[in-house]
């Protein structure tokens, strides 16, 4: 079996809520695009800091997960 890659497009949600307000223009949405591996496992998505400050994202929580070797990562 193959590893499944998907190309995927974040985007700030309240920048959406500002165009639709007319308080911003459409071309200043704040987005990224990104090739990632998929995991059919996975329930959640985790983003960077790096992502974060791209999309100007507030800081919600810092989670510990575990990786595919039983690692216990933050």
């Amino acid at each position: 079996m193959g590893l499944v890659y998907s190309e995927v497009k974040l985007i700030n949600a309240e920048d959406i809520g500002m165009v639709r307000r007319c308080i911003m223009d459409e071309d200043e949405i704040r987005h990224i695009s990104l090739r990632i591996l998929v995991d059919s496992g996975s329930w959640m998505l985790a983003i960077n800091e790096n992502i974060q400050e791209i999309l100007q994202l507030p800081f919600e929580r810092r989670d510990t997960g575990y990786t595919a070797d039983g690692r216990k990562v933050e």
